[in-house]
């Protein structure tokens, strides 16, 4: 009983991923991240880099990220000598995380109160 529901969770686990990722933000999306938006595993928002959906943040690195100099994994924003082994494909990202990816991307334009490059004046 107890192999049988693990297989479950995580057949549920991954259909869930492919259904909600159409839910969730897309690379070209423009509105404000939330703590309540869900991301897949390796989501990458421009500025940001990727996301870690077991450790519920962006990290430049893709999860799982190997270095074949230094024969090492990265994940969740540490380097480790063995692959990080999670069913987590989807979450959700901390309020914190959520409000440092969105102040670092690069894919949405910001408007301001201008610029002095862009400034007119009557006198010479």
């Amino acid at each position: 009983m107890k192999r049988s529901r693990s297989i479950r969770l995580v057949l549920i686990g991954g259909l869930s991923a492919g259904t909600l990722a159409g839910c969730g933000p897309s690379a070209n999306r423009t509105s404000s991240l939330s703590a309540s938006d869900v991301y897949t595993n390796n989501h990458y928002l421009p500025g940001v880099g990727y996301y870690h959906a077991p450790f519920r943040a962006w990290y430049p690195l893709p999860y799982n990220h190997y270095d074949p100099r230094s024969q090492h994994y990265f994940q969740g924003g540490q380097w480790a000598a063995t692959p990080h082994a999670s069913i987590t494909n989807i979450s959700d990202p901390t309020a914190a995380a959520a409000q440092k990816a969105q102040s670092q991307r690069t894919d949405i334009r910001r408007s301001g109160f201008g610029s002095t490059s862009r400034h007119h004046s009557i006198h010479s």
